[in-house]
């Protein structure tokens, strides 16, 4: 492997398509203001470096990038690139990463807006992310232990895995298809709206008007929290650990609830069961509310016990 060290670069490409070759503590900044600086490279290991300057790691393959920082102004930084493993790094710039494959994250800082669209096989694991529309259109992911704040995240993604995650996101995973949370805190208002085959286990939900036209959802002992106007028009079997604020129209499936201050049934296709262990099943006639103690506008009313 050639060794590059303790350098400075700024120039136009500087060490475009290197390859077998390890850089160490070097920077890549100065007034050449230049770009793409390992573009199109094989086999290279980046170790304890500084980047400043835009699009360095385009079109890499087999690519280590350990101990580095990349700040706001190394913007689109990882785009078109395969099989890359980042480890304790600062991902800052805009569009820090996109459209890659097979990347592995450990223990990185992520503050990067617009982060990781349309990759896929993305792995991630002791890391902090803030970006918003934060995975967008991403497939293949499997995180854990990861903490992330911010807008719009895990929209339209498919095939992926969360485990003891925590998520403070609004409108996350809408159109999201096949994906598993578990043991996870998500909060957050409009959670996953459109998804299809979306499951929760050991999670708390936080937020309101959650979980709405949903195809094959599923809440297995979960707790949710300060939601009210959940599972409007969804395909739903949940059993939910706590009290729930209200449930909204239902549209097929079982949910099992301690209890609920409110259940709305004011459209006929709303046939979803709404079951509180020691109450007196809710009875349901069509077009009609069912409340536990309050509901306005409904044409009949039937208390359940």
């Amino acid at each position: 492997m050639k060794q590059i060290t303790h350098q400075t670069f700024d120039e136009e490409r500087a060490l475009y398509a290197a390859q077998d070759t390890v850089v160490t503590d070097c920077a890549f900044d100065g007034p050449a203001d230049g770009e793409s600086a390992l573009k199109e490279s094989r086999n290279v290991q980046v170790q304890r470096c500084f980047f400043n300057l835009r699009y360095p790691f385009w079109h890499d393959h087999n690519l280590s990038i350990e101990d580095c920082e990349l700040t706001p102004l190394c913007r689109a930084a990882l785009w078109y690139s395969e099989d890359v493993q980042i480890a304790r790094a600062k991902l800052h710039g805009i569009k820090a990463m996109r459209e890659c494959a097979r990347v592995s994250l450990r223990e990185c800082d992520i503050l990067s807006p617009e982060f990781g669209w349309s990759t896929r096989g993305v792995q991630m694991e002791d890391c902090t992310a803030e970006s918003e529309y934060f995975m967008m259109r991403a497939a293949d992911l499997h995180f854990k232990n990861v903490q992330m704040k911010g807008k719009y995240s895990f929209q339209y993604i498919e095939n992926a895995e969360f485990d003891h995650c925590v998520f403070d996101t609004k409108d996350a995973f809408w159109h999201a298809k096949n994906v598993t949370v578990k043991s996870s805190v998500i909060k957050g208002e409009y959670l996953a709206w459109y998804s299809e085959n979306v499951t929760f286990i050991n999670c708390r939900i936080i937020g309101t008007q959650p979980l709405c036209y949903c195809k094959g959802l599923k809440l297995i002992e979960c707790e949710m929290v300060d939601t009210d106007l959940a599972f409007e028009r969804s395909e739903v079997q949940a059993t939910l650990t706590a009290p729930i604020v209200s449930i909204k129209n239902p549209l097929a499936g079982e949910i099992r609830v301690p209890a609920t201050e409110e259940i709305i049934m004011d459209i006929p296709e709303a046939n979803g069961r709404v079951v509180m262990p020691g109450a007196q099943e809710e009875t349901r006639t069509e077009s009609v509310c069912v409340c536990a103690c309050r509901c306005s506008g409904a044409r009949e009313k039937t208390a359940v016990q």
